[in-house]
């Protein structure tokens, strides 16, 4: 029998899948978001039951990665591309996503001597090759596709053995089997399977590049990304030089991996201390100004937390945050004035995190209540100390994950002193801990009188 055409309907923002077309979506409460695609369903031919095995005795090996020599890269991957898995890139346009992928596929062909393909669509030919040229990766085994055709761009994965490709992107490509136009709907979910079935038939690693909206999410079905076996994030700020990758979704290692980069004139560059980011190391006390150890995934971080108090004459003094959400700043500046018995209904406070870091730690709360209890006192804290905890609002000072790989960092960066929680078991040699159960606590003997 010749397979049954169904029309159906799927919701742009959430994925959801309906056989009548309604202005709002049930799932997710969007309005006009659903797009028209035709699914075929095959008959189900005689087939006997499938065979069930049992999980002890399957003879599992962890995969041989494929390394792009790009060391960030590779950590948040998990130690490399996966034989067979798909990846997919999001981010704004303009971050450095062709070029991250550009110079990881010249780093391949370079280092395993092998083939390695380029399939873009949006860009000519004589761009890619300009910008191949500034990166000097431009080699015989980097070989490129421009055009839209899909099918046209995979079939040189038949002719010749290559050990990698990129498709740029994944919302400019055109599918001969699906209908619509390239960046639509139904095009983006069958440009990615085909890409999946490629990749897993050949049994060699495939990066999507994927365009983003302006809400920061990846533009396509929301079944997109859980079709791929990773999905990470490239982001960073206009006025930044810096570039922060992140995991998403990862298949084939964990998501807690932070990867930097710096834009330069030749390409993307790792940043291997990242911690010189967010710190400028100076050591003249300045009221106002505290030391925490924050951690972005498994990455540790310097951040300078700086607090400035004026006072004022208004009867509803102003509070602005920069870096620290302003819910948590509002909630620490009433613990300091609550429980440690800190005037600072008199004072405007503004927080920043130095280097534009967004901490979303908690365990920066210590330092947070340091630096704000200083800049109100106009007293400095003293020099080479790290704040380490978090507070609760009865003032309390609680324990923080990950406290020996904090501490091992400020012990390499050369503080000498710690503040932590008492409720820390945690024993470290080479630095100083200065154990505490209350913000109250913390703050007495700490201000440089």
């Amino acid at each position: 029998m010749p397979p049954a055409k169904i029309t159906k309907y799927i919701c742009s923002e959430c994925g959801h899948i309906t056989t009548t077309k309604t202005g709002k979506c049930p799932a997710c409460n969007s309005w006009g978001t659903f797009e028209e695609f035709v699914e075929e369903t095959k008959p189900k031919s005689a087939r006997s039951a499938p065979r069930v095995r049992v999980i002890s005795s399957l003879d599992v090996k962890p995969p041989a990665r494929l390394t792009t020599g790009i060391n960030e890269l590779d950590r948040v991957l998990g130690g490399g591309l996966v034989p067979g898995g798909v990846v997919l890139l999001g981010g704004q346009p303009g971050i450095g996503k062709s070029t991250l992928l550009l110079q990881a596929a010249g780093s391949i062909a370079r280092n395993y001597d092998a083939r390695v393909l380029y399939i873009s669509g949006e860009e000519s030919d004589a761009q890619v090759a300009l910008r191949a040229s500034r990166l000097h990766i431009a080699s015989e085994k980097l070989c490129l596709y421009a055009g839209s055709d899909l099918e046209d761009a995979l079939r040189n994965l038949d002719e010749e053995e290559y050990a990698f490709f990129v498709l740029d992107s994944v919302q400019a490509m055109s599918a001969e089997n699906a209908s619509g136009w390239p960046g639509t709907i139904t095009q983006v979910r069958a440009v990615a399977q085909r890409v999946i079935d490629c990749a897993r038939a050949k049994n060699i690693p495939a990066v999507l590049i994927g365009h983003i909206t302006k809400d920061g999410k990846i533009a396509g079905p929301m079944m997109l990304e859980h079709m791929v076996d990773t999905v990470l994030d490239f982001s960073g700020e206009g006025y930044s030089a810096y570039r922060m990758l992140r995991a998403v979704k990862n298949r084939y290692g964990n998501t807690d991996e932070l990867g930097v980069f710096e834009m330069k004139e030749d390409g993307l560059v790792p940043v291997e201390d990242k911690s010189g980011l967010y710190w400028n190391r100076d050591d003249s006390a300045v009221a106002g100004v505290a030391m925490t150890i924050a951690l972005e995934g498994n990455t540790p971080l310097a951040a300078e937390i700086q607090t400035l108090a004026v006072r004022t004459t208004f009867p509803y003094p102003r509070r602005t945050s920069r870096g620290i959400e302003i819910n948590r700043f509002q909630l620490l500046t009433a613990v300091i004035d609550r429980r440690c018995r800190i005037a600072t209904n008199n004072h405007d406070l503004y927080i920043n995190v130095a280097g534009g870091l967004s901490l979303q730690d908690p365990s920066a709360d210590l330092g947070a209540c340091a630096a704000i209890a200083s800049a109100l006192k106009n007293i400095p804290l003293k020099s080479g100390t790290c704040w380490l905890g978090e507070v609760g609002l009865a003032g309390e000072v609680r324990p923080v994950t990950r406290i020996e790989l904090r501490l091992r960092e400020a012990a390499r960066l050369g503080f000498h002193c710690a503040v932590v929680s008492s409720r820390e078991q945690v024993k470290f040699e080479g630095l100083k801990l200065t154990r505490v159960s209350h913000i109250d606590e913390a703050l007495a003997g700490l201000l440089v009188s």
